[in-house]
């Protein structure tokens, strides 16, 4: 498996985003930045999330510490539709 890496001044240029906006999501610990031969850089499976943040940023106006509290809501929504998708496994068992 390969990390591959987007290169965060491309990724501005082409999105129309802030590269001081993604610095800020890698500050807060939402955006793993890696740093190769002095070029920022961050993994393209963390791409549908910054899509998500920059959304969440520029269109709905809501800051990086928003965001992180939503991201941590959407985590736990997931985690606990998750135990109701088993719960609802195990009673089906038992029925039977």
């Amino acid at each position: 498996m390969t990390n591959e890496l987007i290169i965060i001044s491309d990724y501005c240029s082409r999105c129309n985003v802030e590269p001081d906006f993604i610095l800020m999501l890698g500050e807060d610990g939402l955006i793993d930045i890696e740093e190769h031969d002095n070029v920022r850089c961050f993994p393209a499976s963390q791409l549908r999330a910054l899509e998500r943040y920059s959304h969440l940023y520029y269109d709905l106006s809501i800051n990086v510490a928003g965001i992180d509290a939503i991201r941590h809501l959407l985590e736990r929504v997931e985690s606990l539709q998750s135990e109701v998708r088993r719960l609802e496994g195990e009673l089906r068992f038992y029925r039977q």
